[in-house]
């Protein structure tokens, strides 16, 4: 009887709102999930290549970095308002803002991670007889996945917040929730969903510095102290 008067005392924690509403809440965090997976990976599809264009020089740097950063700094309201004639009060509105909102991070830290590779490790390539697009994935890329790695997972984090904003046209996962219990000031609804969303941005990270770790085994290794050596 106590856990059902929570909902009628709107209390911030309720363990009746969970079991009521687990349904609604299980779809809303199914589709903030797919969202935000689908946006980060056409981020990363669409950064790639402009990675590899800025890096062509500086006349091609200026352009793309300068773009990207341009709509990073777009408020979001006004992202969407641009592109709602293009795709109407639809997911592919909120997909489409994310995938320009993750471009600045993407490009840059897949950019720095190619820029880093080291001199030596070309030009070795280049002696055995690797052509650009060989040198490019077999030799790297692989050196740059810790850069490249680091910006996916700032930028997963990123979309995973900037998701709720998608409430606005109705396919903001969490955020509909959030957006739904404001005007009645539903507290358990909004701290459930605001909870879930944290929950689901420590999990991709995580997730993503776990793939990490399996795709750069010798950054630990480099990392890891020299054996002393033992006495004759």
């Amino acid at each position: 009887m106590a856990e059902q008067n929570c909902l009628v005392a709107n209390d911030w924690i309720c363990g009746e709102y969970l079991r009521s509403r687990s349904h609604e809440l299980t779809d809303a965090v199914v589709q903030h999930i797919w969202i935000t997976a689908i946006s980060v990976v056409i981020g990363l599809l669409v950064a790639f290549p402009l990675a590899l264009l800025a890096r062509r020089g500086r006349h091609f740097a200026g352009p793309v970095l300068g773009l990207t950063t341009v709509l990073y700094t777009v408020p979001s309201l006004a992202m969407f308002s641009l592109l709602l004639p293009l795709f109407g009060l639809s997911a592919a509105l909120v997909v489409t803002g994310l995938v320009l909102y993750s471009l600045t991070i993407l490009v840059r830290n897949i950019l720095a991670g190619l820029e880093a590779v080291p001199q030596e490790a070309r030009e070795a390539a280049k002696g055995m007889g690797y052509g650009p697009a060989r040198l490019l994935w077999e030799v790297e890329l692989p050196l740059a996945l810790p850069a490249l790695m680091a910006g996916l997972r700032i930028a997963t984090v990123s979309t995973v917040a900037l998701t709720t904003v998608g409430s606005l046209v109705g396919k903001g996962g969490l955020g509909n929730l959030i957006e739904d219990a404001l005007p009645s000031f539903f507290k358990a609804q909004v701290l459930t969903a605001s909870v879930l969303c944290v929950l689901l941005a420590v999990v991709a990270d995580l997730l993503l510095l776990g793939v990490q770790r399996l795709l750069t085994p010798w950054t630990r290794i480099s990392g890891r102290p020299a054996p002393a050596a033992k006495a004759g």
